[in-house]
């Protein structure tokens, strides 16, 4: 196995929030000062597992639900750390020709999906900023895999509240969709404090020593980041709610979630 640390522009002693995640989900694609910021984090907020995976889950059912509505291109900004039950995995259960175009500025996700890409066609990953469209869509990774002259879904998946109210995360998801072909879908998740403000805060403590500070937003704020979209059933609801493939009751995990289709 690669000794990640030694994967370049990595610095192992500065938490990470993908790295984080990966922890949080149970991979091992983290250090111990992720997992130290991590173990910091479950103690402001306890349900901070279930939170992630719930957000998991939520992205499954999206890209099942794309795929149903003849959606079989994925452009996954902020990706993460590849684990089990990834983009390309859970769509080529429904297509074997699903492409999935994955985005990520951490070089230990980078480091990772490229070995796990390796001999698949129809993935990438390419190493760009999520705040910079145009470099997104200029990569090979991505200008050369998908087909913008047909629909695309463009998933922002707990990504987003990583963008801070200074880099207009409204209007760079405008630039991002105004980008795609009518017919598209924008899958989002965002972290909020309208349940939890205390707790939330503590979070957010924890993730301003780290390589990506968190800005948890309303459900009005999130609202305005889809504005423009036709919102799918359910509409904008936590992450449990949207379409659930259980009876989960009414135990929110503070991460609003919602699909909306391109014009």
């Amino acid at each position: 196995m690669t000794d990640l640390s030694k994967v370049p522009g990595v610095d192992p002693n500065v938490p990470n929030a993908a790295r984080m995640y990966d922890y949080y989900l149970g991979g091992s694609h983290n250090f111990a000062a992720d997992r130290a910021a991590a173990e910091r984090v479950k103690a402001a907020i306890p349900q901070a597992v279930e939170v992630a995976r719930a957000n998991r889950f939520f992205l499954h059912r999206a890209v099942r639900f794309c795929l149903d509505e003849g959606v079989d291109q994925f452009l996954d900004l902020g990706s993460g750390i590849p684990t089990a039950g990834n983009v390309h995995e859970i769509a080529r259960e429904r297509s074997a020709q699903a492409r999935v175009a994955y985005v990520d500025n951490e070089p230990v996700t980078v480091a990772s999906a490229e070995a796990l890409l390796a001999d698949d066609p129809l993935a990438t990953i390419t190493k760009a900023d999520v705040r910079d469209p145009e470099a997104v869509f200029s990569a090979p990774g991505v200008r050369d895999l998908l087909d913008f002259s047909r629909p695309i879904a463009l998933l922002t998946v707990a990504v987003l509240h990583f963008v801070p109210d200074e880099d207009d995360p409204v209007g760079l998801a405008q630039k991002y969709r105004a980008r795609l072909a009518p017919g598209s879908f924008h899958v989002l998740t965002h972290g909020t404090a309208d349940h939890d403000p205390d707790e939330v805060r503590e979070l957010g403590g924890v993730y301003r020593n780290t390589a990506n500070p968190v800005t948890a937003r309303t459900r009005a704020e999130v609202a305005a980041i889809l504005e423009g979209t036709d919102l799918v059933e359910p509409g904008l609801v936590d992450a449990t709610e949207w379409r659930p493939e259980d009876t989960i009751g009414d135990q929110y995990r503070g991460m609003w979630a919602a699909v909306g289709r391109i014009r």
